[in-house]
């Protein structure tokens, strides 16, 4: 009977014990995830470029379009309409220049790269901003010179530059380019998008493109 209680009170302590440490154990903090160390001092993540965006009108858009592709800092243009008062224009709308939209591109680019006062330097040596209404043999208010700003800043900018165009001596008359705030933009058919590198040697471009990027310096093929 001794030998039975006595083995019985071993049981126990070991027990104890066994649950003890278990407690131990469980009251321990968990252990700090490492840190991962970076000597170099560079960024581990690249942040994301700090987007621009201005419309302009310039007469066509093919020709326009083409000019931008080429400019270093530019990440995307795309042709449009905007400025008129009937919904959803289509090109055959815009043509006789009734619906009050002009033919645009939407320039956004890489301000990291390229700043608005640059872009839209382009701009100014891209067409002639003293004619009302026309570009060379294009006529209509379709075709006409606009700065469309899409923010207040973007505004002051557009006309500190147009100030400093009028006073540069570049125009023998003055700049009638009207800065407006942007509207509704409204994306041009698909086949008027990228025009000028697909059809190059197509006859408008051939007449009007391909000289305004010789005098611009600008190469014919987008690299």
């Amino acid at each position: 009977m001794n030998t039975i209680l006595k083995l019985f009170s071993w049981t126990i302590l070991f027990s104890c014990a066994a649950c003890g440490r278990a407690d131990d154990s469980a009251s321990k903090p968990a252990a700090t995830p490492k840190t991962v160390s970076n000597p170099s001092n560079e960024p581990l993540v690249t942040p994301a470029p700090k987007a621009g965006a201005i419309t302009l009108g310039a007469g066509c858009f093919w020709c326009v379009e083409a000019v931008y592709q080429r400019i270093d800092g530019i990440t995307k243009v795309t042709s449009g309409y905007m400025g008129g008062s009937v919904p959803n224009p289509t090109y055959k709308q815009i043509c006789p220049g009734r619906t009050g939209h002009a033919e645009v591109v939407k320039v956004e680019f890489d301000t990291a790269k390229i700043t608005l006062e640059k872009v839209l330097g382009v701009f100014w040596k891209a067409h002639d901003p003293t004619t009302l209404n026309r570009q060379g043999a294009d006529i209509g208010t379709q075709y006409r010179s606009a700065i469309f700003y899409h923010s207040d800043a973007d505004k002051a900018v557009a006309q500190k530059s147009m100030k400093a165009a009028n006073a540069s001596g570049e125009f023998r008359n003055p700049i009638v380019t009207e800065i407006t705030k942007a509207s509704i933009f409204y994306k041009a058919e698909e086949y008027h998008q990228n025009y000028f590198n697909l059809n190059a040697n197509a006859p408008y471009c051939r007449a009007v493109i391909w000289p305004k990027l010789r005098k611009l310096g600008l190469k014919f093929k987008k690299e």
